[in-house]
């Protein structure tokens, strides 16, 4: 059962982050704005690793798809996330800097990933972890980049809620500083598995794939959250009186 459970939960969060990614592509396209780009590709990468977690599960891990199941999920995935709050929160010529860095960091854990042998046996039934399967580089890319996007996503967060408190009258900030904790909420929940399973009766994959499947939910709800347009501004009435 739970092993069907993961595939039922991971085929649910591939579903949520393909049509998520899809609405953030058509408002890329129609604003040119790049955190809504970085988020596109964050959220894409997110629908390919579990779509790997889905084909892992039900079919049997291989090489293949836990290689990409490792590297769109554990390597690749927080960093574009937290691109997109860098663009957001950062000057536009220190983002772009960033974001040069992070495509060779990408291209990097890509070759990496390619590379890297596979050590053991991945059982079927069960998510493999890393430690048992790869090297120190991989693991070590997967700590790093991970870590550190975490790091940028809950700073975001931080760092909105004071703009927030210093301009709390503006509609701007309020929306950012929300946007921004659902964004980090979202992150906290993609990343809590372990703790489920202490608080409700399933198996570590299983409290894995269901976090996947909510966590993206909300995630997804912090992009509208910064993504939505301020309301218009309703035009004021000429009360001068009328030249005769």
């Amino acid at each position: 059962m739970s092993a069907s459970m993961v595939s039922v939960w991971a085929a649910i969060a591939a579903v949520v982050a393909t049509i998520f990614a899809q609405a953030t592509s058509v408002r890329f396209h129609q604003r040119r704005a790049p955190h809504e780009l970085a988020w596109t590709i964050a959220l894409a990468m997110f629908a390919l690793a579990a779509v790997a977690l889905f084909l892992g599960d039900s079919t049997g891990w291989d090489n293949g798809t836990y290689r990409a199941f490792y590297l769109l999920g554990a390597i690749l995935n927080v960093p574009w996330l937290a691109m997109g709050t860098i663009h957001l929160l950062a000057p536009s010529r220190i983002a772009l800097r960033i974001r040069a860095g992070l495509i060779f960091v990408t291209g990097m854990a890509v070759g990496t990933m390619l590379a890297s042998p596979i050590r053991g046996t991945l059982v079927a039934g069960h998510i493999p972890q890393g430690r048992y399967h790869f090297d120190a580089l991989p693991r070590i890319l997967a700590g790093a980049s991970s870590g550190t996007g975490a790091l940028i996503l809950f700073s975001g967060a931080v760092i909105s809620g004071w703009r927030w408190k210093r301009r709390r009258g503006e509609a701007g900030a309020t929306r950012l500083a929300y946007s921004n904790l659902l964004i980090a909420t979202g992150t906290l929940v993609l990343s809590s598995g372990g703790l489920v399973k202490g608080w409700i009766a399933v198996d570590a994959d299983e409290a894995f794939a269901m976090c996947t499947a909510i966590g993206i939910s909300i995630v997804y709800s912090g992009f509208w959250a910064a993504s939505a347009r301020p309301p218009a501004r309703s035009a004021r009435r000429n009360t001068l009186p009328a030249k005769v």
